[in-house]
């Protein structure tokens, strides 16, 4: 397969499922991967911002790749989530992590240093340096607090030959059209939005990275695939069926959202590791009520 076969369409940036004490619940972890994975999902991302990676560290964070890797065994395309605002540090993981049985490397820009868009372009230079796998550069100025500018994504996809594909969530349609005009042919504009995928395919981007799908994963693909096969009449139906749902999910903050849809689906328990927390009470009722409807 190529690059573009395995991460067109669903990719799910999975949870990292913890108890109460604060350690990771393997248990739980095994039963949401195996849910993705009969959801029909084309790949998992592993510690990702949804997986909670700022607080998953060294070791730990090996332990969870390998993990992944383990209980996978080769049924879906796996990337693991290797990225921060300390370019030799990210580099340093790129060489020291074992990541056997994964195909890409997700990496998010730098956050909280701000740099300007020279920096970030210098940044993901490094990287397409010294990658031991194909890259997924990750625009999230929400997190961040710098965005990623469509100009400065497609420079990095001219020069940068080991950054095949953005996952763009900055949410700006003008960036995203920009974007989507001028790659060069074969780079992939992948939605880090789960609200706005549909109108993104329906511009030219090649599918989506979701937290929505570790809680929906058959529906969320099916629309996806719905959507890259043109039928945007039937991929609309699921989209409108999941507004509210979605909103909800990410009302009071992500991860903290769709572990509340995953604990009430017995997948996994409601617990983060700070200062991550769980929704308010108010919103939690409101979840249940929402989970009845699908």
């Amino acid at each position: 397969m190529t690059l573009r076969e395995k991460f067109r369409g669903t990719g799910v940036a999975v949870v990292t499922p913890f108890h109460q004490d604060g350690s990771i619940d393997w248990t739980s972890f095994e039963k949401i991967i195996n849910h993705i994975i009969q959801g029909k999902c084309e790949y998992i991302a592993v510690l990702g911002t949804t997986g909670e990676s700022a607080t998953i560290h060294g070791k730990e964070k090996q332990e969870v790749f390998s993990f992944v890797n383990k209980i996978n065994k080769g049924r879906v395309v796996l990337c693991a989530g290797i990225g921060g605002n300390d370019t030799h540090e990210v580099i340093e993981g790129f060489k020291t992590f074992d990541l056997k049985g994964y195909d890409a490397i997700l990496s998010v820009s730098p956050y909280y240093n701000k740099p300007n868009q020279e920096g970030l372009f210098q940044h993901f230079k490094s990287l397409d340096k010294a990658a031991p796998l194909p890259i997924i550069m990750y625009n999230v100025p929400s997190r961040t607090g710098m965005n990623v500018t469509g100009e400065t994504q497609v420079r990095i996809a001219k020069e940068c030959k080991n950054i095949f594909a953005t996952k763009e969530a900055s949410g700006d349609f003008a960036q995203i059209n920009y974007i989507l005009k001028n790659k060069p042919a074969g780079f992939m504009v992948l939605s880090g939005d789960d609200p706005i995928t549909l109108q993104m395919i329906a511009a030219g981007a090649e599918g989506l990275i979701s937290v929505v799908a570790n809680a929906y994963p058959k529906d969320y693909s099916d629309m996806i695939r719905l959507c890259l096969n043109g039928k945007f009449e039937e991929a609309g139906k699921l989209h409108l069926k999941y507004i509210e749902i979605i909103a909800s999910m990410f009302a009071e903050g992500s991860p903290s959202g769709v572990k509340a849809y995953l604990s009430g689906m017995g997948l996994c328990e409601n617990y983060f590791r700070l200062p991550v927390w769980k929704v308010s009470d108010k919103l939690h009722q409101k979840i249940n009520e929402l989970m009845k409807t699908v």
